[in-house]
């Protein structure tokens, strides 16, 4: 994982349809990486990830390994 700029209009932004209170995290695909931006705070640096690790990611979440985070 790595930091990157911040988070723009630049981008495609795709942002849960249960988000409504407007403090959500957005994730978008730039070439080979996946970024995650906060939408409420656009000027705190993005992460990025190979797509790799948000798979796996992914998988984990799926399975409940984050439950315990919510």
């Amino acid at each position: 994982m790595s930091t990157s700029s911040v988070v723009s209009g630049a981008f495609g932004w795709h942002i849960s349809s249960l988000c409504d209170s407007g403090a959500c995290v957005g994730v978008t695909r730039q070439g080979d990486f996946v970024l995650i931006g906060n939408t409420s705070d656009p000027e705190i640096p993005m992460s990025r990830f190979t797509r790799q690790e948000w798979s796996a990611f992914l998988a984990g979440v799926k399975l409940g390994d984050f439950d315990d985070l919510a």
